[in-house]
């Protein structure tokens, strides 16, 4: 068992602030097991829902007159499978005193998004929960986090080929079960073939003419396959950033597949020794320390961007916070040097400093505003934006 300590603490912070709070996240990423540590280091009285548990689903067959008593934290898990309770929360939310607080827990449906909107505007935060990351792990096992992936499931397994097989069974059981029960009536088959696409175009633009050329069908249609999969946590559209510079900037976003482990089964990447042969290779650590930076900067999706214009400048990530302007490069190397690109965005993006992140041991200085940082060093020499 991880315990996932700085999870824990933001989520006490947003439900000593908010009547109600989802966390949501993609299926198997801990959100029940962080639930239920939550209930288990409180001192208040708690009361855990199982939505996918047809006895709690019966005590709910009249929720205000179920809720309504209850007192302290009360959980309701796989809240996507009753949207018809928002509306309850709503009210609940409202009482004078706020006798009880809401945990609500989703994978990112369709319902649940639209109905906390609607319902529950200025009463609901969110806390997105992904896989373990570098600072739960330890820098000391990056190499396992980087082949394996955040899953719990996989990242603990006991052996490779036992995570490798968990791994597998989850995109399946993903595709085939958890997709249809969120709302998206999509043939399995054909989006574990766009899933696959995706991993071989990763960490490269998103071009949907090209997309749906492979697949014979509109435009429309794969980006609404490439929404799907980014909704529900196992995609990142890393969407450009563009201001006027003078510079014919680029407006595509870039594609990810979120979890490294998933994308190395995609690949069929077995062992860290195929990893390190695979064309791919430096693609997949580009991937993996942007989710490692934007994990341990503790900032949304909404503050990242990259950067890239037609005549070859580019960067990595671009993180906008509070008004300043933090750039990031990935390299697989253990020696970086500025670049040309790096200078340009330097200078054209007015950045406050350029972090080079590499699969080096050490971090020191490269020119002004500019530092190579080891990615198992990050946690020690790259300061979190929100704690």
């Amino acid at each position: 068992m991880i315990l996932r300590t700085r999870s824990l603490r933001r989520l006490t912070l947003l439900l000593r602030e908010h009547p109600v709070v989802g966390i949501l996240g993609a299926r198997q990423t801990g959100k029940t097991t962080l639930a239920r540590q939550l209930v288990a280091g409180s001192r208040q009285p708690a009361t855990i829902f199982d939505l996918e548990d047809p006895r709690d689903l019966e005590r709910l067959r009249e929720p205000t007159l179920t809720l309504s008593p209850l007192r302290g934290l009360v959980v309701l898990d796989e809240i996507q499978r009753r949207p018809e309770l928002f509306p309850v929360l709503r009210v609940l939310a409202d009482r004078r005193g706020t006798p009880a607080r809401f945990l609500v827990l989703g994978s990112a449906s369709p319902e649940l998004l639209r109905q906390s909107s609607e319902t529950l505007a200025g009463r609901i935060a969110f806390q997105e929960q992904a896989g373990f990351d570098l600072a739960e792990t330890g820098p000391d096992r990056l190499h396992r986090l980087w082949l394996r992936g955040g899953f719990p499931r996989a990242f603990l397994a006991r052996s490779e080929t036992s995570s490798i097989g968990w791994r597998r069974d989850f995109i399946r059981t993903f595709l085939e079960r958890d997709i249809p029960q969120l709302g998206f009536s999509l043939p399995a088959a054909v989006l574990h073939r766009f899933w696959a696409m995706i991993a071989h175009h990763h960490a490269q633009l998103w071009n949907s003419a090209e997309f749906a050329r492979a697949f014979g069908v509109s435009d429309h249609t794969v980006r609404r396959y490439l929404d799907v999969l980014s909704a529900t946590f196992v995609v990142r559209a890393l969407l450009p950033w563009h201001e006027n510079l003078g510079k014919r900037q680029v407006k595509s976003p870039r594609i990810y597949v979120r979890d490294s482990g998933l994308l190395h089964s995609l690949l069929a990447i077995e062992t860290r020794s195929q990893l390190e042969q695979h064309p791919k290779v430096g693609a997949s650590w580009e991937g993996f320390a942007i989710e490692c930076v934007i994990r341990h900067l503790g900032v949304d999706a909404q503050q990242c961007y990259f950067w890239r214009t037609h005549t070859g400048a580019e960067l990595d990530l671009l993180v906008m916070h509070r008004g300043r302007r933090l750039g990031f490069e990935m390299k697989l190397t253990d020696a970086p040097s500025v670049t040309p690109s790096m200078r340009s965005a330097l200078a054209d993006l007015r950045l406050d400093s350029l972090d080079v992140i590499h699969a080096g041991k050490a971090s020191y200085p490269l020119a002004a505003k500019t530092r190579a940082v080891a990615l198992e060093r990050l946690l020690l020499d790259v300061k979190p934006l929100v704690r």
